[in-house]
């Protein structure tokens, strides 16, 4: 699979089947990106775990932390992972000894392990890398464009302001693919200065 460019039925296609999401380096810090994204899916219908061994013993909007994946005790369909990409291969070993396995490995903006991926595909899960779902789904669902954002999607209604625990239709047109040039740019840079 080419990991530089997804197309959005591929994306669609996973936000629409995961219903549990284990995000891995969850904090409940209500200024850290992985607490906006983890409440923000939370909001959306997901059944959100929180796995981070500096917190348990401690809540994330009301869901406990769990030290390891292997600590949540039932199947999750999804592990989101809020990591170093340095981090990530440890993460994908665990996650294919659980039983069930999840769907899908999802590691969010600027994070990237190639090997990594290859293993979770090699094993029948999909993977996405250098994507934030939150960002996905907002923009998938038009929901994005209340912020003024140009989500690339084309409908005659405007997407509906969501309540809690409402999933918005992504089944809209989009235009010009899923490509996401600047966060791809910024990984680049990030990559060819260190």
């Amino acid at each position: 699979m080419n990991h530089d460019n997804y197309d959005d039925d591929y994306i669609r296609g996973i936000l629409n089947s995961v219903k549990s999401i284990a995000m891995v380096g969850a904090s409940p810090v209500n200024v850290r990106p992985s607490y906006f994204a983890f409440k923000y899916l939370a909001q959306r219908g997901y059944d959100m775990i929180p796995v981070n061994p500096g917190h348990v013993g401690k809540s994330l909007l009301g869901k406990p932390f769990v030290a390891s994946l292997s600590e949540i005790g039932r199947p999750v369909d999804m592990i989101d992972i809020f990591r170093n990409s340095s981090h990530i291969m440890p993460v994908v070993d665990e996650a294919l000894t659980l039983s069930p396995p999840p769907k899908v490995i999802w590691m969010q903006l600027g994070a990237r392990d190639d090997a990594a991926a290859e293993k979770a595909e090699a094993a029948g899960l999909k993977v996405v890398m250098n994507r934030c779902p939150k960002i996905e789904y907002g923009r998938l669902s038009s929901e994005i464009s209340w912020m003024g954002v140009n989500s690339r999607t084309l409908s005659s209604k405007r997407a509906p302001i969501p309540t809690q625990g409402m999933r918005l239709s992504l089944n809209r047109t989009s235009v010009g693919g899923g490509a996401t040039t600047a966060s791809d740019r910024a990984a680049k840079n990030k990559n060819e200065l260190t």
